[in-house]
């Protein structure tokens, strides 16, 4: 299968060049990155720690002046440019680096020309611009958690995450709770799934959806650190392993023995000649 062609656009006025290593290693994972450009107003004294950066990952600068105070011309440059590249015909998706919800209707309408729409930024980035995107990623979030795995109960950053409003906010209980459903809606009678079914519909129903968010390092060993569920390999007759997650059963009621059966029997027994007077 033929790489995804991306073009790569970061809005340098609010993304720190520390998530330069993270935003090309993402892009990466999903096409090649054959268009990186930044915008910002390069005359500006705040943006010189990009500089080695962009010579180092070959990342060509837009110079975007402040025509005044107070207002965002990147933001205008970045959409122009975009656009520019939706109509060259040589593009199959775009990755728009930024934590500002101006880019919404930008990322609305990448999607609406069937384009792939990647968004990256911190977490403080607002609902409606997370929405828009196919996927997005926190780069603060994949920063902090970019450390060996570590499998705890300790809570993460992505534990405590809140988007706009309470029908964007994902955390642990959310997508656990979301999980169990999504099994019970595939089961084929097996009471068995593919993780690999559950890792797509949760993408697309929480596109800011990553496993790295919760301190993992794989969907399997995300979901096998859920409440209730277990998951399971096995190999294929090609020899290839596939993983399957299902809800942990219940264990059955213990009967009780022989000993503690009579003893019930006997403390009924003795209740009904009380009840009766004997």
């Amino acid at each position: 299968m033929e790489d995804l062609k991306l073009a790569v656009l970061i809005d340098a006025d609010n993304i720190s060049p520390k998530y330069v290593k993270a935003i090309l290693d993402e892009a990466a994972s999903f096409g090649v990155a054959t268009c990186k450009r930044i915008y910002g107003d390069w005359s500006d004294s705040r943006l010189k720690s990009w500089k080695d950066v962009l010579l180092n990952n070959s990342i060509i600068p837009v110079q975007q002046y402040s025509y005044t105070t107070g207002k965002n011309a990147t933001d205008s440059a970045m959409i122009i440019d975009a656009m520019d590249l939706l109509y060259s015909g040589n593009l199959d998706g775009f990755c728009i680096v930024s934590s500002d919800s101006d880019f919404t209707r930008l990322a609305a309408r990448l999607r609406e020309a069937g384009k792939l729409v990647i968004g990256m930024g911190e977490s403080k980035t607002l609902g409606p611009f997370v929405k828009a995107c196919d996927q997005f990623k926190y780069l603060d979030l994949i920063l902090d958690n970019a450390e060996p795995e570590e499998e705890s109960a300790v809570p993460t950053a992505a534990d405590n995450l809140q988007a706009a409003s309470d029908d964007t906010a994902i955390n642990r209980d959310s997508v656990g709770r979301l999980v169990h459903g999504m099994i019970d809606e595939m089961d084929d009678g097996t009471g068995w799934v593919r993780t690999s079914r559950i890792g797509d519909q949760l993408i697309k129903r929480y596109p800011d959806f990553d496993v790295r968010n919760f301190g993992s390092k794989s969907l399997n060993k995300f979901l096998a650190a859920l409440p209730g569920l277990e998951v399971e390999e096995r190999m294929l007759s090609n020899g290839n392993p596939i993983q399957f997650v299902r809800i942990r059963p219940q264990p059955a009621p213990r009967k009780p023995g022989r000993k503690a059966a009579a003893h019930a029997g006997g403390k009924k027994r003795a209740v009904r000649k009380k009840a009766n007077g004997i």
